[in-house]
């Protein structure tokens, strides 16, 4: 392990998956946007802010595919950042019985090797 990545941050997400946990869809369709969108005012400390920051997601709660299922990235910095927005996306996930999966972090550099 070189230097670099010796003091790098480790990211810690998870994926909110929309399926329930007996495998069925999650309804409506859209609900990952509507969730994010909501979350869209929780940023860093240190980003920016305009009067255009409403109309972009969060870096903490951000939507996504996986395996063709849409699903929610959070981040866990979200918690040190507004605890009760992180309790909420979780509490949205338990109220709703969707599947939680911890994201697979990887150095990308040594994937090719």
């Amino acid at each position: 392990m070189d230097e670099s990545s010796k003091s790098a941050p480790v990211v810690k997400e998870f994926f909110i998956l929309g399926l329930t946990s007996k495998g069925r869809t999650f309804r409506p369709s859209d609900w990952a946007e509507r969730l994010c969108g909501v979350m869209s005012c929780f940023r860093p400390p240190s980003s920016p802010r305009n009067r255009h920051n409403h109309l972009q997601y969060s870096p903490y709660v951000r939507p996504t595919m996986v395996d063709g299922v849409k699903a929610v990235v959070v981040n866990a910095a979200l918690r040190d950042i507004e605890p009760m927005a992180y309790h909420f996306v979780v509490d949205f996930a338990k109220d709703n019985d969707l599947q939680v999966i911890d994201a697979c972090l990887f150095d990308a550099g040594q994937a090719s090797s």
